[in-house]
């Protein structure tokens, strides 16, 4: 199995000597082919700061972080606008659609960057409709569309690229519980049925019982890693609530 993302003793510090910050604390970790991981932290532990160093969106202190082999941590320019282009897909809590396009034209956006043919774009957009089941609202724009819709949407403008990584911020933080449901059963079909490679952060134990594993973030560090292997979604979800309780996190919070 093809090794995804190597992250190798990353560091982030915020501010300056006399008031300095460590966000990330020589964390090292690896994500592998079709693998579904869940990073899950308090508020403060260092969880969106770990995704956004991975992103390229924050730049990291020390250490490095690979995406199949190659360190992004050294990428610049053109070379980075690349990699983000054609080897990422992004999930916001947000959704980030752009508001003057439909669906349709949210989601080719990307192929389009890339040069490909109407004909492909339209192909691969229908292809992706069906998995995500957002077939019937490719022509609506997204203040016609309900949440749970726009995030998948979203979901569909970040695999369409087919991306080596898929990173998801709280994908599930605006949804109902409904929709996130509905969300989080198209996530995990797409990482079984397309073997897309994702890494999702999340504070919610019920999202991240959907995961595959889930390394526990506390004071930018790993402080614990749950492996699902043939555990129920059950089985799983009271591991991760035993895991929440030993970090020292609000409950009420994780349910």
């Amino acid at each position: 199995m093809e090794k995804i993302l190597k992250v190798a003793n990353i560091e982030k510090y915020y501010g300056n000597r006399g008031n300095l910050t460590k966000a990330i604390n020589n964390i090292s970790f690896d994500v592998y082919e079709g693998e579904f991981v869940g990073i899950m932290g308090a508020s403060g532990s260092g969880k969106t700061t770990l995704l956004n160093c991975i992103a390229t969106i924050d730049k990291v202190t020390s250490g490095h972080i690979f995406i199949s082999g190659t360190d992004v941590t050294e990428l610049k320019g053109e070379g980075l606008n690349k990699f983000r282009r054609e080897d990422l897909g992004f999930i916001f809590q947000d959704f980030n659609l752009l508001d003057t396009l439909t669906a349709y034209e949210n989601i080719a956006l990307a192929l389009t960057i890339q040069g490909k043919k109407p004909k492909e774009i339209e192909n691969k957009i229908q292809e992706v409709a069906k998995t995500l089941n957002i077939e019937k609202i490719l022509n609506k724009f997204p203040y016609q569309m309900s949440g749970g819709e726009k995030q998948r949407v979203a979901a569909a403008r970040a695999i369409i690229t087919n991306p080596k990584l898929i990173l998801a911020d709280e994908p599930t933080g605006a949804l109902d519980s409904k929709s996130s449901r509905m969300l989080l059963e198209k996530l995990e079909e797409l990482n079984q049925k397309l073997k897309a490679t994702i890494l999702m952060v999340t504070h919610d134990a019920y999202t991240a019982s959907y995961c595959s594993k889930i390394y526990f973030i506390k004071d930018g560090k790993i402080f614990n890693e749950l492996v699902k292997g043939n555990d129920t979604r059950k089985e799983f979800f009271d591991k991760i609530i035993d895991v929440v309780t030993l970090l020292g996190g609000d409950l009420n919070d994780a349910l």
